[in-house]
């Protein structure tokens, strides 16, 4: 584990995204509730808070932080058949919280991907990646691509 006794304590955030991609049709049952394990979108969300906060947990040799916020959001494109997730975490720490962002990301696609895999198993997890960080002695990194 990387030692952080030296560093300061920051206000860091990271906001992390990835898109799932799927036949139009699925997409409108999730849009409309009509997909058979429940509320996609509902638990995808929960699911990728969760995972945030568990980061330590699954990923060796990352730091336990006390998480301020962790937000999920989803923006659809139904005629892409496609689902945008973006994550974004912040905390008060001496280490960042880009590993948090891009778990929450990941898990809330595994989630939409496990409650639509019945009805298709073409589904896709692509382009999960790290859009901006802040604070912290590297300052400010955005995505420019």
């Amino acid at each position: 584990m990387v030692d952080v006794a030296a560093k300061h304590v920051t206000v860091r955030e990271a906001t992390a995204t990835g898109v799932v991609r799927m036949q139009p049709a699925v997409l409108r049952l999730i849009t409309a509730g009509q997909m058979p394990k429940g509320d996609v979108l509902a638990t995808a969300r929960l699911a990728g808070i969760m995972a945030a906060k568990k980061t330590p947990d699954l990923i060796p040799l990352c730091h336990p932080l006390p998480l301020a916020s962790v937000k999920v959001e989803f923006h659809s494109d139904e005629a892409a058949g496609t689902i945008a997730i973006e994550a974004r975490v912040k905390v008060e720490a001496k280490t960042g919280v880009e590993m948090e962002a891009l778990t929450a990301v990941s898990v809330a696609a595994l989630t939409i991907y496990d409650m639509c895999k019945a009805v298709d198993k073409s589904i896709v997890i692509s382009d999960i990646c790290l859009q901006k960080k802040t604070g912290g002695k590297s300052g400010i990194y955005e995505r420019t691509a």
